[in-house]
């Protein structure tokens, strides 16, 4: 058995920044919070207790959604079985989001395949696969339709589990830029594991240019990059959390009607959007269902374009790249 698990990969980072600001630094600051390695900087101001004042927010919702704190509101609702749990406003709200994106993907995206993902350790020196008893089990007690929210009630049926992965840092980089916006900034780049929210624009009115990284390739190899202002970028991809076993390759993007990693050929997708929830939750959905269902999603929803690539190589792109976002492909 290969594992392949690079560190910044293993983070969920899957797209490269390039921000083209001479000195002096601007303030930054980088901590590593819901598994991930966060950095945000902020280009027109000095004021550094802005940075602690976002990753304070951050950690906030960390408490919120993580499924490894006892006390969180996830745990909580994890923990239930069947019946009811009193959460956060910000927990129901994100669990709403979740839902719908669940319906309007047919299931494809399922924020209740919590059990699954207990069962897949893409971390480990020596990953296993999961016995297919346990998979059978795990499919048992996932669906979406066994969860739903009234207020800040969540009802929970045949105790499926509640995981955020594929939604929860799009959440938490928007509510990061509306905090800073409050606060007067208006150029910056929130990095949440490579979930990129940038801000404005750079010095001058220019976009900030976003590389889109070459699937399996060493992390500085691009296949190409997008111009793009108050814009979220964000990619899913195979290559980001994986193992190979007699030749097979597992990832980490589980089909929730399988139990096993999807396989259709793509690589990477990658979705813009101005709502980072969005571009999260869609970057998901949209390798589930796959390149000709996601891309009539895509090409249905406004603001919001996706690149694909698949295993040979060929990028395919949503009408809006290229024409309404600057696109250079390598």
């Amino acid at each position: 058995m290969k594992h392949f698990l690079s560190a910044l990969a293993a983070l969920g980072a899957a797209i490269l920044f390039f921000s083209g600001c001479s000195a002096p630094e601007p303030p930054s600051k980088t901590e590593f919070f819901m598994d991930t390695v966060c950095t945000i900087t902020l280009y027109d101001t000095t004021d550094e207790s802005l940075l602690e004042k976002t990753f304070d927010l951050c950690k906030k919702y960390e408490a919120l959604f993580s499924r490894t704190i006892e006390a969180s509101d996830v745990s909580r609702i994890n923990q239930t079985g069947d019946g009811t749990v009193e959460v956060d406003p910000e927990t129901a709200e994100l669990l709403k989001t979740a839902l719908e994106y669940s319906e309007r993907t047919g299931g494809k995206f399922d924020v209740t395949v919590g059990r699954l993902t207990n069962l897949w350790d893409f971390k480990s020196a020596s990953p296993v696969l999961p016995a297919q008893d346990k998979i059978d089990s795990a499919l048992q007690q996932t669906g979406y339709r066994n969860l739903s929210v009234d207020g800040n009630t969540v009802t929970v049926q045949n105790g499926v589990q509640v995981d955020f992965g594929g939604i929860a840092k799009g959440y938490i980089a928007d509510r990061c830029a509306a905090f800073l916006k409050e606060n007067g900034v208006e150029r910056g780049i929130i990095n949440l594991g490579g979930n990129v929210l940038v801000l404005g624009s750079k010095d001058g009115g220019t976009p900030w240019t976003v590389g889109i990284q070459r699937p399996f390739a060493d992390r500085n190899e691009i296949i190409g990059s997008v111009q793009v202002s108050d814009y979220s970028v964000v990619t899913s991809g195979i290559y980001e959390r994986f193992f190979e076993k007699d030749g097979v390759v597992y990832h980490h993007i589980l089909d929730p009607e399988t139990g096993y990693p999807v396989s259709n050929g793509l690589e990477s997708v990658t979705i813009l959007s101005r709502s980072s929830v969005t571009a999260d939750a869609l970057s998901t959905s949209a390798f589930l269902l796959g390149r000709d269902k996601a891309l009539e999603l895509v090409e249905s929803l406004p603001d919001t374009e996706a690149i694909f690539i698949d295993s040979a190589g060929q990028v395919t792109v949503t009408s809006g790249i290229g024409t309404q976002i600057p696109f250079e492909q390598k």
